[in-house]
């Protein structure tokens, strides 16, 4: 059940749902349901309706919103997006989160910082949260290219949308929705100054891309490149911690 408390002590239930079906792809998945069943009911043309109606299944699963178990420990950093770790970089934040905006809100300071990079498939959830909880204090869309999401300048040129959240004792964790190839709306449901408890649903980006996140100085990750990650449930770090850690894939 939604806003159960549960920990690793046996409190609360587990259970199967079906996830919900974010509004977006309801949307899309009844246009292509519809198309389907005029091409199969009315003109017969079943070459054309039966792959409609696969799409419009594929629609709808794609847009699923499940709800997750969100760890409220305030020393961990939680993945924005479902995906694989792609990318881990000692790299600068966006001048987006650092430059002064003119609200007299500080950005994120100068200086090298981890990025993590999560790539999102075709068919992950398309949902982000964030990956701390407080105050937005930032989210600056910016019009781009849409090259692929894997190759790593596309952080700089494609189109992309900044968040900065301010948690209640001043740390602020900075992330990027970048949008590829297929992903070309990136929509938010946030504003500054809007308060998210850690996990909140914060947007989407349609057909998967990429979210990158900028960790707080002296906090390295506790991920791998190639590891899979659950939006709101992974932890990708816990502040102020660091130390290498290595896996082996098999």
């Amino acid at each position: 059940m939604a806003g159960e408390i549960l920990d690793n002590k046996g409190r609360g239930e587990a259970g199967r749902d079906w996830p919900s079906i974010h509004p977006e792809g309801r949307r899309f998945g009844l246009i292509a349901l519809a198309a389907s069943l005029f091409f199969l009911l009315l003109l017969d043309w079943e070459i054309i309706g039966w792959p409609l109606l696969m799409l419009s299944a594929g629609l709808f699963a794609c847009f699923r919103d499940p709800e997750r178990v969100v760890p409220q420990s305030d020393a961990v950093i939680i993945a924005p997006a479902d995906g694989i770790v792609a990318q881990i970089a000692e790299v600068e934040p966006p001048l987006e989160l650092q430059i002064d905006d003119g609200s007299g809100v500080p950005g994120l300071s100068a200086g090298i910082v981890t990025r993590i990079s999560i790539l999102m498939g075709p068919f992950d959830v398309y949902i982000n949260r964030t990956p701390v909880g407080g105050t937005v204090r930032r989210v600056v869309y910016i019009p781009g290219r849409f090259i692929s999401a894997e190759l790593d300048n596309a952080g700089e040129v494609n189109e992309r949308q900044h968040i900065l959240v301010e948690r209640s004792d001043g740390l602020r964790v900075g992330f990027t929705q970048i949008a590829g190839q297929l992903a070309r709306w990136i929509e938010p449901f946030v504003k500054p100054g809007d308060i998210l408890a850690k996990g909140q649903r914060v947007g989407l980006i349609r057909f998967g891309s990429r979210v990158d996140v900028y960790l707080p100085a002296g906090t390295d990750p506790r991920v791998m490149i190639g590891q899979s990650v659950i939006a709101g449930e992974t932890v990708l770090a816990e502040i102020g911690q660091r130390g290498l850690i290595e896996g082996i894939s098999q």
